[in-house]
């Protein structure tokens, strides 16, 4: 054991956390690495101890099996070609209106955030789908960029949400209620994302033009509206099955979540594209996603119990509180600054992690509800995967675009989509009714 002051100690550990993540070394070792390293500079082998106690509650935690049900409902999702035909039935839609496929791309992109809760499925997907459309059609790149890559976070706010259901176990709330308050600031951020593809297209129609006529009329307005129906349906069933059984107390999080899986499955079943190979294929692509979240809580955990262990948090707390001066209101500003300027450098589940066991005491003696309060770090944190240089959804949408895309064109893309945001943000915090309101009426 090695005596450390505690604010070296927070110093080292938080350089080591940057320095790794920019060697290229993924997140989950990076933090369970310094997680060992300060442990035994603490603690010495005893340690170990506290390691084993904090993985086991990690993976043997009741809340957090909703994650993996979750993502699997989201992978048989994805193999019924249920987005391409809710993708075709949103620009049907919108087809006459400048930015047509730009504003289905934001429509689709709230509503497979409601079927799956997850960033990277939303991103990925979206920009198979509609990057080759829209630059067919003439827009601008910059906005295509952005609108995919905008409307692909919203899988962070809208339930249900991955992030909030760990955000939830963290916090010591109900899930559903969580999943409540996400809601509305969900569909308020959709809205403002729609918006303003409607002004700048109107504006400039260049930017993005309506769908060709031909197109329009490709099918009758019977056989339009039988298309939409077909693929819109299912999945709002799937949706408000899902949401709705929490929020009327019919279900848990968990439970309604593997209910999700299992009607996701038989939707794949309903859609033709069942085959034992396809199964497979969901099964261990949900299996390979979940390691990799579960093996970063983990490691996130580990983390924290030494950080807070080694008085870290309390370096941190004294810092903020040092700002008493400002307020209430001025500490929830620095709050909010320090969880934006992580999200350039962090991983959201480190974030989470590290921020959730200061910021909430901190929260809760200023008086401010925590609900209202978790909602708005996740706010804050849906800018940070649009944000370099850590910004994943830029990054998994860069793999996948065609190669005359360069990632300076999704920067720039993405950043009016960011200003929207912090818009949002800020209407949340003027007006936390907006956030509070649903949560006190549901029942769970």
């Amino acid at each position: 054991m090695i005596e450390m002051s505690p604010e070296i100690a927070a110093i080292l550990m938080f350089t080591g956390i940057v320095i790794g993540l920019w060697l290229g070394h993924p997140i989950a070792f990076v933090l369970a690495g310094l997680a060992a390293i300060f442990g035994f500079i603490g603690w010495g082998p005893e340690a170990w101890y506290m390691f084993m106690g904090r993985a086991f509650d990690a993976a043997t935690n009741n809340i957090l099996i909703a994650i993996p049900n979750f993502i699997l409902m989201a992978s048989f999702l994805g193999r019924t070609g249920i987005s391409e035909g809710l993708f075709k039935a949103m620009m049907f839609l919108f087809g006459p209106m400048n930015g047509a496929v730009g504003l289905a791309v934001i429509v689709m992109c709230a509503i497979e955030a409601a079927c799956t809760g997850v960033i990277g499925a939303s991103v990925v997907s979206m920009t198979i789908l509609a990057m080759p459309v829209m630059l067919k059609h003439g827009y601008d790149k910059h906005l295509s960029c952005g609108s995919i890559a905008a409307g692909g976070t919203l899988s962070i706010l809208i339930p249900p949400s991955i992030m909030l259901v760990m955000m939830a176990d963290l916090g010591g709330v109900s899930v559903g209620k969580l999943f409540a308050g996400g809601f509305v600031p969900g569909l308020i951020l959709t809205a403002l994302f729609f918006i303003y593809i409607l002004i700048i297209t109107y504006l400039n129609p260049n930017k993005g033009p309506a769908l060709p006529m031909e197109e329009r009329n490709a099918l009758s307005f019977r056989k339009k509206t039988q298309f939409i129906l077909v693929h819109m349906v299912p999945p709002i069933f799937l949706i408000l099955g899902v949401l709705g059984s929490i929020w009327t107390g019919v279900a848990t999080a968990t439970e309604a979540s593997g209910v999700g899986a299992f009607v996701a499955f038989l939707m794949m079943i309903a859609y033709g594209k069942f085959n034992w190979k396809t199964f497979a294929d969901c099964i261990w692509s949900a299996v390979r996603t979940n390691c990799m979240v579960m093996t970063i809580i983990i490691g996130a955990s580990l983390f924290t119990g030494v950080f807070l262990g080694l008085g870290g948090g309390q370096v941190v707390t004294d810092i903020i509180m040092a700002f008493d001066f400002l307020g209430k209101w001025g500490m929830l500003a620095i709050m909010m600054l320090i969880v934006f300027v992580l999200g350039f450098l962090v991983d959201w589940i480190a974030i989470v992690y590290i921020t959730f066991p200061i910021f909430l005491p901190i929260a809760s003696q200023l008086g401010f509800d925590k609900i209202w309060f978790i909602i708005l770090i996740a706010a804050n944190l849906q800018m940070s995967f649009l944000t370099p240089p850590v910004g994943y959804a830029l990054f998994y949408m860069k793999t996948t675009v065609p190669p005359e895309i360069k990632l300076i064109d999704i920067y720039k893309g993405i950043v009016p989509f960011v200003i929207l945001q912090a818009i949002g943000l800020t209407l949340f915090i003027l007006f936390p009714w907006l956030i509070t309101y649903i949560p006190s009426i549901v029942i769970r």
